[in-house]
Order: C-alpha cells, then structure tokens, then sequence
C-alpha cells in the first residue's frame, strides 16, 4: 500500500505539520528525508530497512559516501543532500553561540559542542573561549587523536588561550564510543589544564564531554 492510500494521521509528513517533528519515529523522519521508496516498498518500509542495515540513525548519518551510496534507494544526489542537511544543523547550532553572545544557557552550549564534535569517529579535543563577560571569542579544535583517546598538550591550550586574549573558556571532548562518562585521565587532564591556565589568570569554566545522546558536565559533578 502507498503511504498516500494511509489515514492522513499516520502519513511522516501531515503527522510532522500536525503534531510537531517530534513526534515522528526515525523511521518517520527518514521518510520525509528520502520522499519515495522504491518497487514493493514505500518511503517508510525502505527507511525501516535501512535503519536495520545501518544498526540505527547515527551510523546511517556518519555513514562514508561509499557506505552511503551502495543501499538501494540511496545515491550521490541523496548524500549530497543529507551532508548539507547536517551542516545546515550544525550552523544552526553554532548561530546560537555567536562571537560576541554571552552565555546563557547551558543547554545550548551542550547542543553546540554536541553538534561540532560528537560525529568525530576519532576523539577530538575542543576550547570555547570566552571573554571576562563569558561571550564567546572563538570555537577551536586543538587536537585529535585515535577511537581510544588524543593527545593534548596543556602548553598548547595556554597559547591559544593567549592568542584569542581569553579570560575564561569551556573545554570540551568527544568519546567516540558513546559513553560519555569520563575516566580517570579526563579527570587528571582537565587539573592539568586548570593549573596550567590559572597561572595566566585564566578561569576553566567546565569540562564537557560529549557521548551519545548524553553530555558529562565536570562542573555539575564538582569536579572543578
């Protein structure tokens, strides 16, 4: 059956306009996304498929052009517009952390450094640099490294740190593994730097590390 023969409340898109985007399933959602199925399978029917080929919707967004392309009912056109879709989310999210912006809500600076960071399928450690107001100075990814961890090098942190004349700043990293709770080297680390940046009177703000779905704030552990 065509998804246009369906009770208009169970059609991906009159659902969306209706009840919100949040009331669609993954499934729903990559439906909308894709716009038509293929012979003996509608636009959810082949969402379904390829959510349980890809193992869920991450791998399928983080999927390489090569990965991508070979399904059926996906192709070039397709990852060309899904790579401007999540770079369009991604600026998005970076608009609401402007240079110049304060920051005031907590949640939107996890959203940022979430968008910015947690595809990495390779850990990468980020600073959010701020001014003696909190505003935002700059966003920098200073190191990356392998799927178990990366190098930083606190001199290196304290540079830039003097480079952007910040006052204060956010430091940030990703697991690629997709647990986001730190282990006892992110918690080393982070005193490292912390020493490091107050000997030039630099304030660490918070540490954030960013897995699947979850974001570990050392502030709100009180670890700083």
């Amino acid at each position: 059956m065509s998804i246009r023969d369906w009770p208009a409340q169970e059609r991906p898109r009159e659902k969306l306009l209706q009840n919100g985007a949040a009331a669609l399933s993954d499934a729903e959602l990559l439906a909308i996304f894709l716009r038509t199925g293929i012979a003996g399978r509608s636009a959810v029917d082949l969402a379904r498929d390829l959510l349980h080929e890809f193992d869920g919707l991450r791998p399928l967004l983080e999927a390489s052009q090569s990965e991508f392309c070979a399904r059926k009912g996906l192709g070039q056109a397709k990852f060309v517009q899904l790579q401007a879709v999540l770079e369009m989310a991604r600026r998005h999210l970076a608009a609401t952390l402007r240079r110049g912006d304060a920051l005031c809500s907590p949640d939107d600076t996890r959203r940022f450094l979430t968008a910015q960071i947690r595809h990495y399928p390779y850990e990468v450690f980020a600073c959010l640099f701020l001014d003696n107001r909190n505003r935002v100075i700059a966003f920098e990814e200073l190191f990356r490294g392998t799927i178990n961890g990366a190098s930083v090098h606190p001199r290196e942190v304290v540079r830039r740190t003097l480079a952007h004349n910040a006052a204060a700043l956010i430091l940030a990293h990703n697991h690629p593994s997709g647990v986001a709770e730190p282990s006892q080297s992110d918690r080393r680390l982070t005193e490292r730097l912390k020493q490091a940046l107050e000997l030039v009177e630099v304030r660490v703000l918070d540490h954030i590390v960013v897995g699947d779905g979850e974001q570990i704030s050392f502030a709100e552990r009180g670890w700083l």
